[in-house]
């Protein structure tokens, strides 16, 4: 295959592999209504929590983390700059699913998943810095934005080679970029904490 057919290839599975909205779908087959209808209307295994099913939240975020690390892995097949490209497609695919009107989630536990396979020291290092963030601020939303200004850093540090450090900083600006809302209500002291020990 041709080289720019390969790409757009591995691109486009990649797109259509992150677009599966996953939290939409759990929560419809369980009757709990359309997820984006409730609390923040995002996608997301955070807001499907706010269902009340720490299940549904689990699946969710397990799903949202599988299709991005299977993407991946897929395309690495085709070689390190397809894996990367798929890493990227595969966020922009949960953020803008063709399915939603291009209104999708906020990337992040799909970004996990594509770091961990991409390049997984990077990705267990943003995971650290994501767990760590939110244990001690309780925002969700600020826990992710710490992660993804991370990400490039860490990417840098533990590999010292430009194609990681780029994808990690690309993903990072998708994921901030779809957390303005987020900030501008972090500003007006509105952000919703995490609430731990909630029944499901």
């Amino acid at each position: 295959m041709p080289p720019l057919g390969e790409a757009a290839l591995v691109a486009a599975v990649a797109y259509l592999a992150g677009s599966i909205p996953f939290g939409l779908v759990f929560t419809t087959l369980a009757g709990r209504g359309d997820i984006r209808r409730i609390g923040s209307g995002n996608i997301g295994a955070t807001n499907v929590l706010r269902t009340g099913s720490k299940a549904l939240a689990a699946a969710t975020l397990l799903c949202d983390i599988g299709k991005g690390a299977l993407a991946v892995l897929w395309a690495r097949r085709y070689g390190g700059d397809m894996a990367a490209l798929a890493a990227v497609a595969a966020v922009v695919g949960h953020m803008f699913p063709p399915w939603l009107r291009f209104n999708g989630g906020k990337g992040v536990a799909t970004a996990a998943g594509v770091l961990l396979v991409y390049v997984w020291p990077v990705g267990l290092a943003s995971g650290v810095a994501w767990l760590v963030a939110v244990l001690a601020t309780r925002y969700v939303s600020v826990a992710a934005i710490v992660a993804a200004l991370l990400a490039p850093v860490f990417a840098w540090l533990l590999t010292g080679a430009a194609r990681p450090t780029e994808t990690a900083a690309i993903i990072a600006i998708l994921v901030i970029l779809r957390h303005r809302s987020n900030v501008a209500r972090l500003m007006r002291g509105e952000e919703s904490r995490l609430v731990l020990g909630r029944k499901s």
